[in-house]
């Protein structure tokens, strides 16, 4: 009786063994509506979750068959996602957001994966950084103290100004991420950095520093030809000055904001409506990239990976200055900085409505959103393109097949808490845009 009771007590155990593993299989299998697609991308390390989603099988995990391709400029990337011949593209963050918020070309967008942290520099010329120099203050090694703040440029542009030429910098989109660094960067030393207006959308009315447009590949060629005096953009073409020995980074945006987002990965909101399972499937291998990304043995393969010539393209050695834990400012001086490239850590893939919001900000201080608006539409306007359950349903079915462990998984309603880690100690809390817009000396006031 004993032994039946036993054969029958094992029988159900492996039973529910089965009818779980069964469930499981079935939380695993979504049914995908569109598994041919065609990502867009820019030139830049910070594509790198795409690159290895594709070539490490993720999305073919996922039952998707994903071609990435290389666009010419972010603008070219926004109109062909807009217009359906992408299906999804790596983006600056200011571009669905720009979209949905009034400024440029209009359109429903959706970002449920945040690409990176960090990521991007200011360069100046090898000319610029010598009259610069001699107002840094220098360490007990006798190299320039860290981070450099832009009073060290102010009276170098002053120099400039007095000899008749208008200091001129590059960055990659009015919208960029790169737009608004080097703005809070200048202007957190007093510098202004120029005001956009409903009919002046050149962003350069009052400005000290006349700041251009210039697509992220160029920014090296641009420099050296002399047309524009520093930039900022991201990596590998800080990296590349330096090999080049054309200019010097000066600062990075982990000093300018500490972990602040970078790109993100855009698709629209009709695509997504059509095609729910599939934009999560998308988003599940690019969140076990971002992982693979963050391992620090990966990292070797990953800059072999980037530097091939359907990706980013750049020389392995520039790539590897910053993937792999260092940044090289002056030749020489390569310092240590682990969390330049972040993709997974600090929940770097998840979509912060707060996040959103400091680009929000940045528009509304500088004119692109000519207006003054009220405290509810910070909210409601990120809410509509920010989309973190997009991003929870992934992670959840990562979770269940033993990908991510739970704990990866913030419990958020979708705010980080306030913080001061940016150049200037500035406080930023994303539930009080307004202030945050009016405690600024420089910059349009609500």
């Amino acid at each position: 009786m004993l032994f039946a009771l036993l054969i029958a007590s094992c029988g159900g155990k492996t039973k529910k063994a089965t009818t779980e593993a069964t469930e499981e299989a079935k939380v695993a299998t979504l049914e995908i509506e569109k598994p041919q697609l065609t990502f867009g991308f820019i030139k830049l390390t910070d594509m790198a979750p795409l690159a290895i989603a594709k070539e490490k099988g993720f999305f073919e995990e996922e039952g998707l068959f994903v071609s990435v391709e290389a666009q010419s400029n972010w603008k070219n990337i926004l109109d062909r996602v807009i217009d359906g011949q992408l299906d999804g593209s790596h983006m600056l963050a200011g571009q669905p957001i720009a979209a949905g918020a009034g400024f440029g070309r209009q359109a429903e967008l959706v970002t449920p994966f945040s690409m990176d942290l960090n990521g991007n520099g200011i360069t100046v010329s090898n000319d610029v950084w010598s009259k610069m120099k001699v107002n840094v203050p220098k360490g007990a090694d006798g190299k320039p103290v860290h981070p450099i703040k832009a009073d060290a440029l102010k009276p170098v542009i002053s120099e400039y100004k007095n000899s008749g030429k208008a200091f001129k910098m590059g960055m990659v989109f009015p919208v960029s991420t790169h737009n608004y660094e080097i703005r809070y960067w200048l202007a957190a030393a007093g510098i202004h950095p120029g005001m956009y207006t409903k009919d002046n959308v050149q962003g350069q009315i009052d400005a000290e520093v006349l700041l251009s447009v210039t697509p992220p590949p160029q920014m090296p060629a641009t420099l050296e030809a002399g047309t524009i005096y520093g930039y900022c953009v991201g990596e590998p073409w800080n990296q590349q000055a330096v090999f080049k020995g054309i200019g010097v980074p000066v600062v990075t945006n982990y000093d300018i904001w500490k972990n602040n987002p970078e790109k993100v990965f855009v698709m629209t909101k009709q695509f997504v409506e059509e095609n729910p399972n599939t934009a999560i499937a998308v988003t599940k291998a690019l969140i076990r990239a971002g992982k693979w990304l963050d391992e620090p043995s990966n990292r070797a393969e990953a800059v072999k990976i980037l530097s091939m010539s359907q990706y980013v393209g750049a020389d392995e050695a520039v790539l590897a200055n910053s993937m792999t834990g260092t940044f090289e400012f002056e030749k020489g001086d390569k310092r240590s900085m682990p969390d330049f490239n972040v993709f997974y850590k600090y929940n770097a893939t998840y979509p912060f409505y707060s996040d959103g919001t400091w680009f929000l900000t940045q528009m509304r201080r500088w004119g692109q959103i000519p207006e003054a608006k009220p405290v509810e539409w910070y909210a409601k306007t990120i809410k509509d393109i920010y989309r973190p359950d997009i991003w929870e349903k992934a992670a959840k079915l990562l979770v269940a097949e033993g990908h991510i462990p739970a704990a990866d998984i913030p419990v958020t309603d979708g705010y980080k808490p306030a913080t001061t880690d940016f150049i200037d100690g500035t406080k930023f809390d994303a539930k009080d845009p307004i202030g945050y817009i009016n405690s600024f000396s420089i910059g349009n006031k609500d």
